[in-house]
């Protein structure tokens, strides 16, 4: 399971016209599940990103988590993430779990998240979506979940 989280001032995600997730200051995450990925995947990757002390403290040092900022989680699924650049001019995303096994992931994801009393806002899975964001920093992680 792979997470790219950008610490954001606000950030929203559109199906077509409809607004399906919109936070203020928080992190987006776009998350990306490999056919390998288990439930304790979803479950640590949640818990090392409400608890990742990247947002600023009154000394300006990056000391605090969006727990403590009292931010807010806005999630988007993205297969993408397990492209495979290397060969040819297209991409291949045979590294990507296929949608049956990733959607429940996704969901399980987002329910740990929940579980930290983090708000959480969400996208719509497998969905084509605009994602609208100022980056605060900028400040932007990738973090996989342990093999």
């Amino acid at each position: 399971m792979r997470a790219v989280i950008q610490r954001v001032r606000r950030a929203a995600v559109r199906v077509g016209e409809e607004i399906t997730g919109e936070i203020a200051h928080g992190w987006l995450v776009l998350l990306g599940i490999a056919p390998a990925d288990l439930l304790q995947h979803a479950v640590w990757l949640a818990e090392k990103i409400v608890h990742l002390r990247a947002f600023p403290d009154e000394g300006g040092k990056m000391n605090r988590s969006v727990l403590d900022v009292s931010g807010s989680v806005l999630v988007v699924s993205q297969f993408t993430l397990y492209g495979d650049c290397q060969k040819g001019r297209r991409p291949s995303f045979t590294g990507a779990a296929p949608p049956a096994v990733a959607e429940s992931l996704y969901e399980a994801f987002i329910t740990a998240l929940k579980r930290w009393g983090v708000p959480v806002a969400t996208g719509r899975f497998a969905a084509d979506m605009q994602v609208e964001l100022i980056n605060d920093g900028p400040v932007t992680f990738v973090i996989d979940a342990p093999a």
